[in-house]
């Protein structure tokens, strides 16, 4: 009788064991799998959003900024939209999975289509300025960059402090609608501050000496100075935000969560500080800084 019920016992603890080491089976659901529609380059899902045009990415740019957006000319002599802004433009919309159309314009034009909502995005190395926030949203910074007082060589001796170039009889450019024409107004109010539309205007007005010095960023500053050595970056130039991030329409609170999460996956796979690289070597080569309708090859 006791063998009879050691077994029994024998038998009863198998079936536990089993019982205890068996997965339940998953309850059947209609919902999708989050693994299976996620971005393969990200974590988690990217939160839905809504874009200007269904399944397309629209950006816009100022091709008049190298590294940050310019034209490299390529060997046949054709101008090739390029520069770190636009690489990360294309990570993005490969990362949101959406098609990628960049319009090339003027810089006041890239805040004027942010602010009229006709973009989804704007890549200009756009700096979030607290003034610019009722106009647009902004990604998380991408880039750090730092602003520069330039002239030419024949007048760095003139200019020691921004005070030097604080006078009325110097004219001083920055770019209009920019952060530097603001720059220029607080640092430079008694002289004759110049606005001009492009970069390049710019740079021929202080070459050409009809502007005596200029408030440029420094990374575009710098690769103004490589193409052309009658140009000198004297000064840096002291501004609270600095950096650079994503322009967004206003109100895409998703839009913005998504872009946040690209631009985190670009900075932490490299992806960015390689285009950042690539651009500036392209920048060291020939290029051609403006919209299209006026290039002349």
């Amino acid at each position: 009788m006791k063998k009879l019920i050691t077994l029994l016992l024998a038998v009863a603890m198998v079936f536990m064991v089993c019982a205890c080491g068996q997965t339940a089976a998953p309850a059947a659901t209609d919902e999708p799998d989050a693994e299976a529609t996620a971005d393969p380059n990200a974590g988690e899902p990217v939160a839905e959003f809504t874009t200007v045009t269904p399944g397309k990415l629209t950006v816009a740019t100022s091709p008049d900024f190298a590294p940050y957006e310019f034209y490299a000319i390529d060997e046949a002599g054709n101008p090739v939209l390029s520069g770190f802004d636009v690489a990360l433009a294309q990570y993005i919309a490969d990362y949101l999975n959406l098609e990628l159309e960049i319009i090339p314009m003027d810089f006041d034009g890239v805040l004027a289509e942010l602010a009229n909502g006709t973009v989804d995005i704007g890549l200009a190395g756009l700096s979030p300025d607290p003034k610019r926030m009722d106009a647009m949203d902004f990604s998380d910074i991408y880039y750090m960059g730092g602003q520069s007082f330039v002239t030419t060589v024949a007048n760095k001796d003139l200019f020691t402090s921004l005070e030097d170039a604080n006078k009325a009889e110097y004219s001083i450019g920055a770019q209009t609608a920019s952060i530097q024409y603001n720059l220029a107004l607080e640092h430079t109010p008694d002289a004759d501050v110049v606005m001009l539309t492009k970069v390049t205007d710019i740079i021929a007005e202080l070459l050409g000496g009809k502007l005596d010095g200029a408030f440029i960023e420094t990374a575009v500053a710098e690769c103004y100075a490589i193409n052309y050595p009658d140009l000198s970056i004297v000064l840096d130039v002291p501004y609270d935000t600095a950096g650079s991030a994503v322009g967004i329409s206003k109100g895409n609170e998703a839009l913005v969560a998504a872009v946040n999460e690209a631009v985190a996956a670009a900075v932490a796979d490299g992806s960015l500080d390689q285009f950042v690289t690539d651009a500036n070597e392209l920048a060291a080569g020939s290029v051609y800084e403006g919209l299209l309708e006026d290039y002349d090859s």
